[in-house]
């Protein structure tokens, strides 16, 4: 079983930048590939970003230039930095890890979630 925890989140004027973190419990977390989604009141859960166990990005077609998925092994954490902060980026932010399919982009596919934290981006 693997515990993750994000931080991070919080109010930010539009235009700002906010940094979540998303660590784990689990020492070889660095073998893991990690996924941030969202989820905006009375919307379904929606894939943001991943980075798998290699280094490999992808992102949402939205958030592509804005956001930046990264790692640190040796903190066993998972970040998204969000530049140019929107206002319809508002949401809970999830991680999530344990993926057992090909299907990066489906929540579905992720044996292990985070509580979230909401991000507010205001106009």
């Amino acid at each position: 079983q693997v515990t993750l925890v994000e931080s991070g989140g919080g109010l930010v004027q539009a235009g700002g930048s906010l940094r979540l973190s998303c660590a784990a419990s689990e020492r070889t977390f660095s073998n893991y590939d990690v996924a941030w989604f969202r989820q905006a009141p009375g919307k379904q859960r929606e894939f943001v970003g991943d980075i798998e166990w290699g280094g490999i990005t992808n992102y949402l077609n939205s958030v592509k230039g804005r956001f930046t998925v990264s790692r640190d092994n040796s903190l066993n954490t998972v970040y998204l930095q969000m530049n140019s902060l929107k206002p319809e980026d508002t949401a809970v932010y999830y991680c999530a890890a344990g993926r057992y399919s090909n299907e990066f982009s489906d929540s579905a596919s992720y044996r292990y979630w985070g509580q979230g934290t909401q991000v507010t981006v205001s106009s």
